[in-house]
């Protein structure tokens, strides 16, 4: 049975037992304002690799203003995703960001070396687009 070097999850999902990690996995935090609890769930955090603040702001304002107007927490999410450009936006941070680019260097090389990640943030992907979805799809890219 082979597995991917690389995948993805969210924190509730592996505090739960909801997903079903190798045991050699290495769980990256990938946010950039990581709780307590969500430190106790993985095994480093690559706030790097977190969106940037004012991206953040932008969306829970307009994520916020969903919600007044009436739509579910999901509904909410993925129409502020969309008004405020956040894939495109993040795409972009991760090019011009020196940290970002450092950081996506770093996890490139270790997935290079055999090293099984598991990229961790906040959302479930099920019913909310998510920042870690497009991480994982450009450090796909680089696995070889």
């Amino acid at each position: 049975m082979s597995r991917e070097p690389l995948t993805d999850t969210y924190v509730a999902a592996i505090q739960h037992d909801l997903v079903e990690l190798p045991p050699d996995t290495t769980r990256v935090g990938v946010v950039r304002r990581p709780t307590g609890w969500f430190h106790a769930a993985v095994d480093e955090n690559q706030p790097e690799l977190g969106p940037p603040t004012d991206l953040l702001e932008a969306f829970h304002n307009a994520e916020e203003d969903m919600k007044i107007q009436g739509l579910c927490e999901e509904g909410a999410h993925n129409a502020a995703w969309d008004q405020v450009g956040f894939g495109k936006a993040y795409r972009e941070y991760l090019e011009r960001s020196s940290d970002a680019k450092a950081a996506l260097s770093e996890l490139e090389d270790r997935l290079e070396s055999g090293e099984s990640l598991a990229l961790v943030c906040y959302e479930n992907t099920e019913k909310k687009r998510c920042h870690r979805t497009i991480l994982r799809e450009r450090l796909e890219e680089t696995i070889p």
